[in-house]
């Protein structure tokens, strides 16, 4: 059994602790990857679950790979190349799958560094907040490695391009306030005020239909590279189903009862 998550409810929200802060929250262990694909499994089957905060424990957010386990999990002790190709496949590649298919909408509490992988999995979240104390970098160059965990498709997505290229490029690390003017996060806080901050916008997140949340996210998710004809065409058969669920039956004749008052 994993002791990696953390996890707790606060009635519709999930808060999700990353807890193995000696490794600073490595996510290339296999039950590390093995606990958050859990987790995005079970709250996909849990519809009493509307939303996600992910947040660190200890001083730092993640650190990415376990370095001392990097060659012995996917370097020159884990016996021929191929064998390295199996291991990011059936592993930490399950990740940004896991996260991608996770109905519910996640907000990354960032409370401090994002290195790595650790930077990706702030990117495979749908919402982003980050503690004054925070930094984030794409590290892999430094080490002489690629972004393996899908990197090069996230953090273009979030930061675009040309900014892309210069983290990955060069390996640097970017303060919490440089994150925010790049559109890496939505908002800096103070420390003191991150979960706060966090739990009251999945509250806020929580409080509305949870199919029309599901939904809506995986429009947002296809919309990233479907043409917009796709889209339009799943966005009727999906609202359809909106139509006729007893949420929205509730909620119009809340909103039509209001207009009468």
């Amino acid at each position: 059994m994993s002791n990696f998550l953390d996890i707790r409810r606060e009635d519709a929200v999930a808060v999700v602790t990353m807890n193995r802060p000696q490794t600073r929250n490595a996510l290339s262990d296999a039950d590390a990857v093995e606990a958050l694909v859990d987790m995005c499994e079970t709250f996909n089957r849990d519809h009493t679950v509307r939303a996600v905060v992910l947040t660190g424990a200890g001083p730092a957010f993640s650190s990415g790979g376990n370095l001392k386990n990097l060659r012995k999990q996917f370097g020159s002790a884990s016996g021929e190349p191929v064998m390295s190709r199996y291991a990011y496949r059936d592993g930490i590649q399950r990740l940004p799958l896991a996260l991608c298919n996770l109905e519910v909408p996640v907000i990354a509490a960032v409370n401090g560094p994002a290195l790595g992988a650790g930077n990706d999995l702030v990117c495979m979240c749908d919402i982003r907040i980050a503690s004054e104390a925070a930094v984030f970098a794409a590290t892999f160059v430094k080490l002489g490695l690629i972004p393996g965990d899908g990197g090069a498709w996230l953090l273009p997505r979030a930061v675009g391009m040309s900014r892309a290229a210069e983290l990955c490029f060069t390996g640097d690390t970017i303060d919490a306030a440089q994150a925010l003017e790049w559109g890496l996060v939505s908002r800096m806080v103070p420390p003191e005020a991150l979960m706060p901050t966090a739990l009251e916008l999945a509250h806020r997140i929580a409080s509305n239909p949870g199919h029309a949340l599901r939904m809506s996210k995986r429009l947002l998710k296809e919309g990233q590279h479907a043409r917009l004809d796709t889209i339009l065409e799943m966005s009727a058969g999906l609202q359809a189903l909106a139509h006729h669920t007893a949420e929205h039956e509730a909620a119009l004749d809340g909103f039509l009862a209001r207009l009468k008052g």
